[in-house]
């Protein structure tokens, strides 16, 4: 699905400063660095996180509370910017702002989780962004559902992922369903991801994960239930 970026003012003020600013305070040595880590998926500006988040506050000062349509021009803007780093600054500010915005946001964060995807990006948007979503609009689990089903491995992961941060509030059920949906996926980073959120529900319920994992240890991957187990 394809998506349109909306006309935001705010946008535009964002943007202009947050280029300028980041641009200039490019340390190109590490950047060099951060694209070999990252598997070349991007190039890099070479800014350590701590340093880009200082920045990012001298390119909000002053700036008003964003409403929908900004927060999507400012998030298909940045991703459009081959620099990774901008990205980032995209997905903090959506992590910051998503209650602002409705069940109809989904497919702009749709487009971004399969718009030169790679696992920082992604897990950036999985439990603050489409969680936050979700959470607030119980009807988007339907969307999940077709998630967990996609073609796409970065939207199976998010389908996984987005309750990562929810604790008590899991919807358990779904959990161990999408686990199982997916326990045969042959992609490392699903099988991390399936270990990854039930490992993460065992801090709330460890008894429902290890007797989860204990039914269904000849369905999961050996990686996904180590993961699962670790600190169990």
């Amino acid at each position: 699905m394809s998506v349109t970026v909306p006309r935001s003012d705010l946008a535009d003020t964002v943007l202009g400063r947050l280029v300028t600013t980041f641009s200039a305070a490019a340390d190109p040595p590490r950047a060099a660095h951060m694209r070999a880590y990252m598997k070349d998926v991007a190039p890099f500006l070479g800014l350590t996180s701590p340093i880009r988040r200082e920045l990012a506050k001298t390119v909000l000062a002053g700036t008003p509370r964003p409403d929908e349509d900004d927060c999507a021009a400012i998030a298909l803007r940045c991703w459009a910017l081959p620099e990774r780093e901008y990205a980032y600054f995209a997905a903090d500010y959506l992590r910051r702002h998503i209650r602002r915005c409705s069940s109809g946001f989904l497919p702009v964060v749709r487009h971004l989780v399969t718009t030169n995807p790679w696992w920082d990006t992604v897990d950036a948007l999985t439990a603050h962004v489409v969680g936050g979503l979700v959470a607030a609009d119980p009807r988007l689990r339907t969307a999940m559902d077709a998630w967990i089903e996609d073609d796409d491995l970065w939207v199976v992961r998010t389908a996984l992922l987005h309750q990562l941060r929810r604790k008590e509030s899991t919807d358990a059920e779904r959990l161990f369903a999408y686990c199982l949906r997916q326990s045969g996926h042959p992609d490392f980073f699903i099988r991390k991801a399936v270990g990854w959120c039930l490992r993460e529900y065992a801090k709330t319920d460890p008894d429902a994960v290890r007797a989860f994992v204990a039914r269904e240890r000849g369905r999961l991957a050996p990686l996904s239930a180590r993961e699962a187990t670790k600190n169990l």
